[in-house]
């Protein structure tokens, strides 16, 4: 018996490095799925969407598994809350309040540019997160290519980075609020807060391209150095950031049903804030890396 071929997908790559559309993929029918030209896109383009496609938690659950074994979310691995019954691997992030208590991460602020997890020694390869409900403004993801943007690096800034690596801080989140279950450190030097620590260039264990890993601002430390000059220098990396081209960015404004997967090596992303009246509720899944 000869094996059927998947039915064929679309990928509509967006301007730029960054950034693409996969059409006419049945999550009715996992395994009719073409699993590798959607794992070669999310390589190539770094983050996919699949537009207000019909998925429940199951499913998400499923497909995400397709890539690799699923991680727990910081909640979960630090507390062991579970979100959602019977899929501990899916958190929620969402600014919804029931009986006084928050059923989700993340709430209404704007979310500054960060890797997931980067305070953990294997942080995910993928994330893949899908829209319930969202707001009718705000709340937009944004992503940015971490390839384009260190091959854009100036020579000297390139040349003042070689070798070295960063602390990424395990106990605080970008809003500097403590996350459940860490201890913080006494005496409020930044070089003893407790967290992974990862080289700023790294080479894609996939695709051997070489990128920029900077994790979060926040808290974080370049080894070996003086507070001051490490300050100095990833003051000088975020700078750059922030004055990205075009070309290396690229926005997902949400609808329902929308289920994003990005490349959690090659890419960071950051969220707007939206009006806290509003409701706004994603599932998300994490790939080991």
């Amino acid at each position: 018996m000869t094996q059927e071929t998947p039915p064929r997908i679309e990928v509509r790559n967006a301007n730029g490095t960054i950034g693409a559309d996969i059409l006419g993929v049945n999550f009715a029918n996992l395994a009719s799925i073409d699993i590798p030209t959607v794992r070669s896109a999310w390589l190539e383009r770094g983050v996919v969407r699949f537009p207000q496609c019909t998925i429940d938690d199951a499913t998400h659950v499923a497909f995400a598994r397709a890539f690799g074994e699923l991680d727990f979310n910081p909640g979960t691995r630090l507390t062991g809350r579970v979100y959602i019954e019977g899929f501990p691997e899916l958190v929620r992030v969402s600014n919804i309040v029931e009986n006084g208590v928050p059923i989700g991460e993340l709430g209404a602020g704007e979310a500054d540019w960060h890797s997931d997890m980067c305070f953990i020694e294997r942080p995910p390869s993928a994330s893949l997160l899908r829209a319930l409900e969202v707001p009718s403004g705000g709340g937009n993801t944004h992503f940015i290519d971490m390839v384009g943007i260190l091959e854009a690096l100036p020579n000297d800034l390139r040349r003042d980075i070689s070798g070295l690596s960063i602390k990424h801080d395990a106990v605080y989140a970008s809003s500097g609020k403590q996350r459940a279950g860490t201890i913080a450190p006494t005496g409020g030097d930044i070089r003893n807060i407790p967290g992974a620590v990862h080289p700023i260039v790294q080479r894609h264990p996939e695709t051997g391209l070489e990128t920029l890993y900077l994790g979060k601002r926040y808290n974080a430390y370049v080894m070996g150095l003086e507070i001051a000059d490490s300050e100095t220098l990833l003051d000088r990396l975020w700078q750059h950031v922030s004055n990205a081209s075009p070309q290396h960015l690229w926005t997902q404004t949400w609808r329902i049903g929308d289920l994003i997967m990005w490349d959690n090596r090659r890419t960071m992303h950051r969220r707007d804030a939206f009006n806290g009246t509003a409701r706004r509720l994603l599932h998300r899944a994490v790939v080991k890396g």
